[in-house]
């Protein structure tokens, strides 16, 4: 695959008529295919007549929902995704890579081709229920948005939410999307008990940017609104700035902080600009058709805070990257939020109140 990132055309882009809504500019196959498809005009105007990306629906059945991991670097052991790709399209979102272990690009693909865990609350309550289970905090939200368009229809995360409050357990969820606001019903009883805080993802305050780099998630604004309608029912609140884009975002920080905290939020954390694998190209791809005057210096920076690459996975690294930006981005963070007063408490979720969900499949007792 030829990257962008050094090429300053893209011969695989779809005509922006077809992408309208769309953050990726091109639907390149996966790395794991064997055949690249690039549309291509054969001088009879066929590509005129092709139709616009719209959202599919594909439905997949969990045997489990909980995903583990032992990555040193990130605050979480399990988690949950309630969907695969996401229809948010953030342009930088580093979770769109895994779109090509199903033999679908992560570009177009990754937000217009969905998949939906059915029958997922019913998987969640066989594991909660499992003998010996104990439990920890779930994350969710972390590779995929779970409260995306489609969950005002499939309401996958409502199902999920619904067994983990009946089951008095903890969840930490992050979110670019005011639908948070909905469960309020169930996310305020839990925030009484210790069992539940809420991240809002706010990566701009400027509403054009925003559209044209995350075109289908919240506004800026309205997820503001949501931090301030969670705290407001007892909700723990955080706000990510996040991701930080070098040259593009990162003279928001302390705006986006002082946002967030005169609604409400009280802990807040950032994550710098990651481009695993073929997000380096649609990031790049997306830089020229927004930003071409800043291409060439959005790419330097991100070089200078990642050792000369646009990434490196290397743990303790990713999410911060190295180097005198990266660490100038990180002061600025770090002195904007002890001036207004974030983290001066820190919020425990509890697991002491757990109780095993009923008609979930238990080994029944010898005796």
């Amino acid at each position: 695959m030829a990257s962008l990132a050094s090429s300053p055309v893209s011969s695989a882009a779809v005509a922006p008529g077809r992408r309208r809504g769309r953050a990726a500019a091109n639907n390149v196959s996966g790395r794991f295919e064997k055949f690249q498809r690039v549309d291509l005009d054969d001088g009879w105007g066929s590509l005129d007549e092709l139709p616009p990306f719209r959202t599919e629906i594909t439905h997949e059945k969990p045997r489990r929902l909980i995903t583990r991991n032992d990555s040193p670097d990130i605050a979480f052991e399990r988690s949950i995704n309630p969907y695969r790709g996401c229809e948010h399209g953030c342009v930088y979102c580093f979770a769109r890579p895994t779109h090509a272990y199903l033999g679908l690009s992560p570009g177009l693909d990754f937000e217009s081709r969905l998949f939906v865990k059915d029958g997922a609350a019913e998987a969640l309550r066989r594991e909660l229920s499992a003998p010996g289970y104990q439990p920890k905090v779930l994350a969710i939200g972390t590779n995929t948005d779970p409260y995306q368009p489609i969950e005002h229809e499939h309401r996958v995360m409502r199902g999920i939410l619904e067994v983990l409050a009946a089951a008095n357990h903890p969840v930490a969820i992050v979110t670019k999307s005011a639908l948070v606001l909905r469960d309020l019903d169930l996310l305020a009883p839990m925030a009484e008990k210790g069992l539940v805080k809420v991240a809002l993802s706010v990566t701009t305050l400027d509403r054009a940017l925003a559209r044209a780099m995350e075109p289908r998630a919240t506004t800026p604004a309205r997820r503001l609104e949501a931090i301030e309608k969670l705290t407001q029912a007892g909700v723990p609140t955080a706000v990510m700035v996040a991701p930080v884009i070098p040259g593009v975002t990162d003279q928001e920080i302390e705006t986006i902080l002082a946002r967030a905290f005169a609604h409400g939020a009280r802990e807040a954390g950032y994550i710098l600009l990651r481009l695993p694998l073929e997000t380096q190209d649609l990031f790049a791809n997306w830089l020229l058709e927004h930003f071409p005057d800043k291409y060439r210096k959005v790419l330097a920076l991100l070089r200078s805070t990642r050792e000369g690459k646009l990434y490196d996975a290397a743990w303790g690294k990713r999410m911060t990257g190295t180097g005198p930006y990266a660490w100038m981005i990180g002061r600025r963070f770090e002195l904007a939020s002890e001036k207004l007063g974030f983290g001066k408490t820190k919020i425990r979720l509890r697991t002491d109140l757990f109780r095993p969900p009923e008609g979930g499949e238990r080994q029944l007792s010898l005796f």
